[in-house]
């Protein structure tokens, strides 16, 4: 329990806190516009946990997709936090870790709590680690219910432009913490390769653009820095 208490007090410490609490602002406001209660804006942001994610079911149900057709879009859209699950699991799981105490985790890993979980991990004991991992991934998900909340009731009065640069705050905190955390020459070159690609496959309707941009940028930063240590 106080593995959890601890992991609670850095969600709260945590600058992804300010993050989360405005992207969710954002989410607050669509459901409004789009039609939904506030319970339903709080239920989705307890399920899907996801900024992304809810903008799309959001959407897709407003525009009248069958709930099955929104459940496989916000389903492919999670695959990107996959990479995330695999890289965490073995920060968190001891050799005696029964699958079960893996679920929450799982759910909880959004790129904020992810990326504070990287940095903040290594200083926990590894028996202490899923605890303190859910105590993070709470904390930072009290902050998004509250603001989903407040977004709800302020929509009247939140400009469309806000809104929309408040959904911004998630993917350009993620990439300004990737960057600044960078260490490897692979890391540092899939991010200039990304920043490159993804706006030209874009501009070039070529879909889905950001998954074409992960596996090429990925594929050559890879491929380019294995040459370098081969050739060294």
């Amino acid at each position: 329990m106080a593995a959890f208490r601890r992991g609670y007090a850095a969600a709260l410490r945590s600058v992804f806190l300010l993050v989360v609490f405005g992207t969710y602002i954002g989410i607050g406001a669509l459901a409004h516009d789009l039609g939904f209660d506030v319970g339903w804006a709080m239920l989705s942001t307890v399920l899907v946990w996801a900024a992304p994610g809810q903008v799309i079911v959001a959407s897709a149900l407003a525009s009248g997709a069958a709930p099955a057709a929104a459940a496989i879009a916000v389903s492919l859209s999670a695959i990107r936090l996959l990479p995330m699950v695999v890289a965490l699991l073995p920060q968190i799981k001891g050799a005696r870790t029964p699958a079960w105490q893996l679920i929450l985790p799982a759910h909880f890993t959004a790129i904020s709590v992810w990326v504070e979980a990287l940095r903040l991990l290594p200083s926990e004991p590894r028996e202490h680690r899923i605890a303190f991992y859910n105590g993070l991934g709470v904390g930072l998900l009290t902050s998004a219910l509250s603001a989903a909340v407040a977004g709800f009731y302020l929509a009247a009065g939140l400009p469309t432009q806000l809104a929309a640069a408040l959904l911004f705050l998630t993917p350009m905190s993620f990439l300004f913490s990737v960057a600044r955390t960078a260490r490897l020459l692979a890391d540092r070159l899939a991010l200039v390769f990304g920043l490159v690609l993804g706006p030209v496959l874009a501009a070039g309707k070529v879909e889905p653009d950001l998954l074409w941009t992960g596996i090429i940028g990925g594929t050559l930063a890879y491929a380019i820095d294995r040459i370098r240590r081969v050739m060294r």
